[in-house]
């Protein structure tokens, strides 16, 4: 059995690479360790409830306000995903275990419980089933809307790359509140940092959710950091809105370990702002772009400020 809390058994592809240098952090990226009643509230929560979080698998720097505020970013199927991709920290490799069709229902009572107003559920990729979990998605929506009919529902997914393009509609059809597929970086980069995944299938992706239900809001968002350029960077924000992208995250990529993907530089706040006014300025409805944004972190208070932006178009 492999033990993921070990590197080495975690991430057996990038054993044998040699390591990057990890710089200081700099003050404005820096975050308390996470305590408090309300962490450990909804770290118990979880485990009674046999959860994952991508919060904790992927080291989010995050995880401890958002836990303190009982907010939690749920992963479905599993614990280890079958690409490698050389910037995340969620365990990779050959899923050992089947879908869990019990796993719906057990976070739609977790929802129940923490008595959250807006949810984001994501996932690990599973290239090894079929429809790659666009059904066990769609269930996992319709069990928190029985549980919770309050509940905004935001849903983070893998990209399909190898599935029958009709999955999509099976998720699309359960209507979540927003569809979430991270671009993740330019693709220049690609090659280095998503091999497995394909830049212009994801912005599709995306384009094809709007064109199957307009009233879904769709979100996308990149790391900086990587080697990109500021150049490369506005074109990412260009073509997210011609395939109508509504809501656009940007933060600062994090090197998990030595094996990871090399960090090549602290972006700058003053240019993460740079970023937000551009992005305004193309017409995004909303944006966060700060070192610190992740793509669920504040998601409950930003989706309120992307529907009232809606309305806002709309009215004008």
């Amino acid at each position: 059995m492999r033990d993921l809390k070990i590197p080495q058994q975690r991430h057996p592809e990038k054993a044998r690479r040699p390591d990057n240098p990890q710089p200081k952090k700099p003050a404005w990226i820096r975050v308390k360790a996470p305590v408090g009643k309300g962490y450990m509230e909804t770290k118990r929560t979880m485990r009674e409830h046999g959860l994952v979080t991508v919060c904790e698998e992927a080291g989010c720097p995050n995880v401890g306000e958002c836990w303190n505020q009982g907010h939690a970013t749920m992963m479905i199927m599993g614990e280890v995903c079958t690409r490698a991709c050389t910037f995340c920290n969620i365990a990779t490799g050959k899923p050992p275990e089947d879908l869990d069709p019990f796993e719906p229902g057990r976070v739609a009572d977790a929802v129940q419980k923490l008595g959250l107003n807006h949810v984001v559920v994501t996932s690990v990729d599973r290239d090894d089933v079929e429809d790659g979990g666009a059904e066990h998605f769609a269930q996992t929506i319709r069990a928190i809307r029985h549980r919770s009919p309050g509940t905004t529902i935001e849903i983070l997914t893998p990209d399909f790359l190898h599935c029958d393009p009709g999955v999509l509609e099976v998720v699309v059809a359960a209507k979540p509140d927003v569809f979430n597929h991270n671009l993740e970086t330019v693709p220049g980069l690609y090659p280095g940092v998503r091999p497995g995944a394909r830049y212009f299938h994801s912005l599709r992706l995306l384009q094809r959710v709007k064109e199957l239900d307009p009233s879904i809001f769709t979100k996308s968002g990149i790391m900086v950091g990587l080697g990109e350029t500021r150049t490369q960077v506005h074109q990412v924000m260009d073509d997210m809105r011609a395939a109508d992208i509504d809501f656009l995250t940007i933060g600062q990529y994090l090197q998990p370990t030595p094996k990871h993907h090399a960090l090549e530089r602290f972006v700058t706040p003053e240019e993460f702002a740079g970023y937000e006014k551009a992005a305004y300025g193309k017409g995004f409805l909303m944006v966060s772009a700060t070192p610190l944004t992740r793509s669920s972190y504040h998601a409950g208070d930003d989706f309120a400020r992307l529907r009232e932006a809606r309305e806002k178009a709309l009215a004008s």
